[in-house]
């Protein structure tokens, strides 16, 4: 046994001796095999997991909406204050991780996260106790700390978990291949979500939700994270591991695409079509490795525009069940592109030691920007399909002109990696 794990580690060493120089040179991601060990499998299955016992309530918020309160209005302040509470402990992260264990930060906000689902479906399953505005003022107080907490989880677990777990020649990769799984619950946790609806009933969805939470607390349970000692000086408040001020820029240009993207997702949509999406996800990781390894630097993107823009012209031109399954993929594949391309910016426009906020950065641009989205979609649009898909096609055409013209080359001077 012993020397068949030596064999292994050396033709892993060998291999990697090939391909570190050339990490992240061009377009191209390494594939590095010694990354992925137990540990690094069991935080990428956290983020996975985490993520899709969000994205389960993307599908049951509007059916409650219709159930409890016959009103789109509370869907979209539900998705509202959910977003307000992903920015609401960014700025104590640091301070948390810093001053006591950073594994036991996340397991804590996976847990509480976990207890707010059950205490959903508590308070639907009694109804009847309570007025239809307690009943609203409940689930958005409980909407709120969801954001709040699933934010810390999401930003103590790629920020300082996932970085943590890995060799520093590793490291951009780690937010990578991380950063995908977490895509892949864009696909599957609505998928889940429609499945317990129509099979079961809208309230175990939150029940699905909380046993999705608690998969992910048992993941993390089994990784060994050395000991850190605390810092006594560590700031209350601050920037570090919530948000890359630097970085700005690039942060509000490209959330205009993903408020494009939220809105697409209010929707109502096929299990066939977020299948098709994940097809288009692992179309563009294939394209990432081959298509665009050595091509122009800004090919990425604009290629991801023009997929995005062109799925949402299908959805607005043609409504037959073959075009919205070519739309659903071409969403896909465009949203896979763009969002993996900024990722990269974002590590390359931090400077030394500011890796982990450039990650919470990110994840604040893309769960921000869908909570936007399906904000505004129900809120103000009440998910009128003509005028969400114009809406998003506009976004998507001014962030296209935005970063050809303006922050592409501002991404180019201002890089630091």
């Amino acid at each position: 046994m012993q020397s068949k794990r030596l064999i292994f580690q050396t033709a892993t060493k060998v291999i990697d001796i090939f391909v570190r120089d050339n990490a992240m040179d061009t377009q191209n991601s390494p594939i590095h095999i010694g990354l992925w060990h137990r540990s690094f499998w069991m935080l990428a299955l956290v983020g996975l997991f985490l993520t899709m016992s969000v994205y389960v309530q993307m599908v049951s918020i509007p059916y409650l909406g219709k159930t409890y309160f016959a009103s789109s209005d509370i869907v979209g302040l539900a998705f509202g204050t959910y977003g307000i509470g992903l920015f609401a402990l960014g700025a104590f992260c640091s301070y948390l991780v810093k001053s006591r264990c950073r594994h036991l930060v996340c397991k804590e906000a996976i847990l509480v996260v976990a207890a707010l689902y059950v205490l959903m479906w508590l308070m639907f399953k009694n109804a009847g106790l309570f007025s239809q505005g307690g009943l609203a003022v409940g689930m958005l107080a409980m909407r709120f700390l969801l954001g709040a907490f699933f934010g810390l989880a999401e930003m103590v677990l790629a920020s300082t978990l996932v970085i943590d777990s890995c060799e520093s020649f590793y490291r951009t990769e780690a937010n990578y291949s991380a950063a995908w799984l977490r895509r892949f619950a864009l696909s599957l946790g609505p998928v889940v979500g429609m499945l317990v609806v129509f099979k079961f009933n809208i309230l175990d969805t939150f029940l699905v939700s909380a046993v999705l939470a608690v998969l992910a607390f048992v993941f993390l349970s089994v990784v060994h994270f050395s000991f850190r000692a605390p810092e006594e000086d560590a700031h209350v408040m601050s920037f570090d591991r919530f948000f890359l001020s630097h970085g700005a820029m690039l942060f509000f240009n490209f959330l205009l695409t993903t408020i494009a993207v939220g809105l697409l997702f209010s929707l109502s949509h096929s299990e066939t079509f977020y299948a098709l999406l994940m097809g288009g996800f692992l179309v563009a990781l294939l394209a990432e490795k081959f298509a665009f390894a050595n091509a122009d630097l800004k090919s990425e993107n604009i290629s991801g525009f023009l997929c995005i823009g062109a799925s949402i012209l299908i959805m607005y031109l043609r409504h037959g069940l073959t075009h919205l399954w070519i739309s659903a993929f071409l969403l896909g594949l465009g949203v896979g592109l763009v969002s993996s391309r900024t990722l990269l910016f974002l590590i390359k426009l931090s400077r030394h030691c500011e890796r982990g906020t450039s990650q919470s950065t990110f994840f604040l641009l893309w769960e921000g920007g869908l909570a936007v989205g399906l904000f505004v979609s129900f809120y103000f649009l009440q998910a009128s399909r003509e005028q969400v898909l114009l809406l998003a096609l506009c976004l998507v055409v001014l962030s296209l002109i935005i970063y050809n013209f303006f922050t592409h080359s501002w991404y180019v001077r201002n890089k630091n990696r």
